[in-house]
């Protein structure tokens, strides 16, 4: 199994400076990359300090030029906020700009928040069938002059500029929870991005079996893969990672926040939760954090992710974003390619 890295820009506070934030995840994937992990992975989301991500391309060019070896991924676009000929080409320039190191992730999106200031109206199954249009379309304009005739675009023949350094074109990962997802990717040749966020095993194991069950029943032309992201923090002692889970559920209570998007939101920071909120919130829990996260000294990781690799799956991405300090994330990833990334070699 490959071991990666997934983040973003992310600001808690107003008082945090834009440009040192940047510059303090322009050095976490530096170390990545020196340590030897296989990807590096961020996403998009628009409007929102909590992952500051505009447009992934251009981190991923920027962390393409700091780096050697590392995969860079998108982990995701946003299917409905962008035209397939627009994504066609960014992606295919990226993949030319970055030698071919480009993989690209795509997903309907989660955050109502975002659908309505970029595509009022829309739901999440307009979003879903938005992806279903734009994968197959992206792929086909790669392979050029495609003409397309579809429920949200239509576009006479048109072949993608410029066109990917891999080929056939850049491997494609779908984000999928649902069996229709998982059915979707592997029928059009995609790769499996699952994310079960604080969720424990008995989802991670649904998530693989799902998967699983779709390459029995469609038998892609080539192997597929599934990626697992999950948040995780490699400590020092049992009272770091009891530390790391109090922050990790702090965390998803903003994650939960921003989800149901009932919160007022000043100047791209979601209203402050009191320290009542948190523990009213049952829904997350510092113990279920401890429990169901990749939280833990070395042993304890390595042996939750070699259970990951028995299961059959085929990367885990380690998650950064956490609200924590940039000294306590530089820590653990550092711990994380010490000791845990040579259990993975």
């Amino acid at each position: 199994m490959k071991l990666s890295l997934f983040l973003h820009m992310e600001r808690v506070s107003a008082d945090d400076a834009q440009d040192q934030l940047y510059d303090e995840m322009m050095e976490l994937c530096e170390i990545a990359d020196k340590g030897g992990l296989h990807a590096i992975w961020t996403g998009e989301h628009h409007g929102m300090n909590f992952t500051i991500a505009p447009n992934p391309f251009i981190n991923l060019v920027d962390i393409a030029s700091r780096t050697q070896n590392v995969r860079l991924g998108t982990g995701t676009i946003i299917a409905p906020f962008t035209h397939p000929i627009r994504l066609a080409g960014e992606a295919a320039m990226t993949d030319l700009i970055t030698k071919g190191r480009l993989d690209l992730g795509i997903a309907r999106g989660a955050y109502s928040y975002e659908y309505e200031r970029l595509m009022p109206g829309m739901d999440a199954w307009e979003a879903g069938q938005r992806m279903r249009e734009l994968v197959p379309a992206v792929k086909a304009l790669w392979k050029g002059d495609y003409e397309h005739k579809g429920e949200f675009w239509n576009f006479p023949s048109t072949t993608s500029s410029p066109q990917p350094k891999q080929q056939p074109h850049p491997p494609i990962w779908v984000a999928a929870r649902d069996p229709n997802s998982h059915e979707f990717a592997v029928k059009n040749g995609c790769n499996v991005q699952c994310t079960p966020l604080h969720q424990g095993e008995e989802e991670i194991t649904r998530l693989i079996t799902t998967f699983k069950d779709a390459c029995r029943e469609y038998a892609p032309d080539q192997p597929l893969k599934i990626m697992l992201l999950q948040h995780g923090f490699i400590a020092e002692d049992e009272a770091d990672a009891q530390q790391a889970a109090v922050e990790l559920n702090r965390f998803y209570n903003y994650f939960g926040a921003w989800f149901k998007n009932e919160r007022p939101v000043e100047q791209g920071l979601i209203k402050p939760l009191t320290e009542e909120e948190i523990a009213a919130n049952t829904y997350y829990s510092v113990e279920g954090m401890r429990k169901n996260l990749a939280i833990g000294n070395p042993d304890q990781v390595i042996a939750r992710l070699k259970n990951y690799e028995a299961m059959g799956y085929d990367e885990y991405a380690l998650w950064l974003d956490s609200g924590m300090t940039f000294e306590r994330k530089k820590a653990s990833l550092e711990r994380f390619i010490q000791y845990v990334a040579p259990a993975f070699h």
